[in-house]
């Protein structure tokens, strides 16, 4: 049977070695995308939504508190109410209006962003996966390769350990008789 020739191991060698410098630079990376998607989902669903709707019903209240003063002030008779007051209720209306549509917006965010981002959260978790568990047994599976490569590099064929040793210790190991005289082995 044909053997390989293995003349070098460099090639594979190079390549583990550059697989595990991408493992080392590409792993933080993909952690870092990972922990922002999740730190992003929960912007919008704790901290933005408790926001708006803590300024919802503050401005609720800044509202009614605006539309009491005019209120008060019409029912008094004694004068009429002040443009400052008209325009504070105008005011504490246009910044309700605000918080109801900041607060639609950040539930309707909410529901695009896992609709829109779990497709490539899935892909990503993949590649972590992958990044984790399979490419480290491909750099265990390379050295082994390797070990095995140069093990096979450093075998001598038989053919060609008969060929190499002198005359008469290739006819020796090639004939079952002892060697020495017959008398040595009669003896």
């Amino acid at each position: 049977m044909p053997g390989a020739h293995v003349t070098s191991t460099e090639a594979i060698e190079s390549f583990r070695t550059h697989l595990i410098n991408y493992l080392a630079k590409t792993r933080p990376v993909l952690e870092d995308a990972c922990d922002e998607v999740v730190r992003t989902r929960v912007w919008l669903q704790q901290d933005r939504r408790i926001h708006w709707e803590n300024q919802f019903r503050k401005r609720t209240r800044d509202l009614e508190n605006a539309n009491q003063a005019l209120y008060s002030a019409r029912l008094a008779n004694l004068r009429e109410p002040t443009m400052a007051e008209q325009n504070a209720v105008l005011r504490a209306r246009r910044a309700l209006t605000e918080a109801e549509e900041k607060l639609r917006k950040i539930k309707r965010w909410t529901i695009e962003f896992d609709h829109l981002a779990g497709p490539m959260v899935k892909q990503l978790e993949q590649m972590r996966t992958m990044l984790s568990n399979d490419m480290p047994k491909a750099v265990i599976l390379l050295a082994q390769v390797l070990k095995t490569l140069d093990a096979y590099a450093n075998v001598v064929p038989t053919n060609a350990a008969a060929a190499t040793m002198p005359a008469g210790e290739a006819k020796a190991e090639g004939t079952n008789e002892p060697s020495g005289t017959g008398e040595a082995a009669s003896a």
